[in-house]
């Protein structure tokens, strides 16, 4: 996507071998570009949510592995030792966030990968290969959602009087920072957007970071996306007033059965839907498919800090400098649950990089016969 006019993706090597990220933690105050130049720093960096989202956590992990191999390298003075502190890296960065299967995967991925080369060198190359390509298949497949989940919004808009606006509700960040490029959630409006379909986005804040005010609604302004950031709450009543004709969200991990892990906050918008009879999508790569959990009851919630619900970050109306404040009592104790999981039931279907399926085991894997 572009920022300013320029393209950019989320997570990108130089040629020096430093890893860049766009970091998400200044957005939309401000722009800022970090180096990563160890795993060390590549784990905070996914643990603090520099970086945020499914596919790009994936991508920039696997980058991370790219950087273990460097540093592995560096420091054996054999294969043996190489692949020591190659798989001690790994699970440092698997140890930083635990819901998103993507992160998980790149790491096995490469892991996986590099085991097959027999030198040092050419581990460190097959390393950089394999980040590589994490990075363009994750944009690519998130295009094609676009391309298979826009036919949703066409077919929405051919219902609507002539210039009649769709109106897609959204959940948490799902765009292109939550993934290398155009995004899961957002690829469908994109491509709506830039087909000529009039299109509205309604913005949920998502509390307690308010990635929606702060990640989807600053994306989509500088697309030209007309859309408006509402409070989470008001989701379910926008529905009951048809103002809602599509709620499409994203996912960090989505079992083989249907159920889905997402945003806290999700399932609340998951019930709302069912009960309005507004469709409810969920929009994922492949990647983001955990094929080894049946039950979402059984994903682990990261739990992160209280600090995160009891303080809140904005520009300062009176001389626009970021500020820190409290919202809570001092004596007053705060829960931070990063995910809820919506049940298959209440999910309308699913759309991957290779089209539609029902949220169900047998409509993944008809989607997947290669997972039969």
């Amino acid at each position: 996507m572009k920022v300013n006019g320029k393209h950019y993706r989320t997570v990108w090597k130089q040629e020096d071998g430093v890893v860049q990220i766009i970091n998400q933690r200044h957005l939309p105050f401000a722009f800022e570009i970090e180096d990563l130049r160890s795993v060390s720093e590549v784990c905070v960096a996914i643990k603090d949510m520099h970086v945020r989202g499914a596919g790009c956590i994936g991508a920039t992990a696997g980058w991370g592995m790219y950087l273990a191999a460097l540093s592995a390298a560096a420091d054996a003075h054999s294969g043996d030792h190489f692949n020591e502190i190659l798989q001690s890296h790994a699970a440092d960065l698997i140890a930083t966030r635990p819901t998103a299967v993507n992160l998980a995967w790149a790491v096995k991925r490469q892991l996986a990968a590099i085991a097959q080369i027999a030198d040092v060198a050419g581990k460190v190359a097959r390393a950089e290969q394999v980040a590589a390509e994490i990075c363009d298949e994750d944009s690519d497949w998130c295009r094609r959602i676009g391309e298979h989940g826009v036919k949703l919004i066409r077919q929405l808009a051919d219902h609507k009087p002539a210039g009649g606006v769709v109106n897609v509700l959204t959940h948490c960040n799902a765009g292109w920072l939550a993934f290398v490029d155009h995004g899961s959630a957002t690829a469908p409006i994109y491509a709506a957007h830039d087909a000529g379909i009039p299109v509205h986005v309604w913005v949920d804040e998502t509390r307690p970071r308010n990635q929606g005010a702060r990640l989807t609604a600053w994306e989509l302004a500088e697309h030209g996306v007309p859309h408006t950031v509402i409070v989470d709450n008001a989701g379910g009543h926008l529905m009951q007033r048809g103002l809602v004709d599509l709620v499409i969200t994203g996912t960090d991990r989505t079992t083989f059965t249907g159920d889905v892990a997402n945003k806290i906050g999700t399932y609340l918008k998951a019930l709302a839907a069912r009960d309005n009879g507004v469709p409810f999508y969920v929009a994922l790569p492949s990647s983001t498919i955990d094929w080894e959990t049946s039950d979402g009851m059984q994903i682990p919630i990261e739990q992160r800090d209280s600090e995160e619900v009891t303080v809140i970050e904005g520009v300062a109306i009176v001389d626009g400098s970021v500020q820190s404040v409290k919202l809570t009592p001092g004596g007053s104790a705060a829960r931070n649950d990063a995910f809820d999981v919506t049940p298959a039931r209440l999910v309308t279907g699913l759309i991957c990089e290779r089209g539609f399926c029902a949220a169900s085991e047998a409509g993944v894997r008809e989607l997947f016969p290669e997972r039969s």
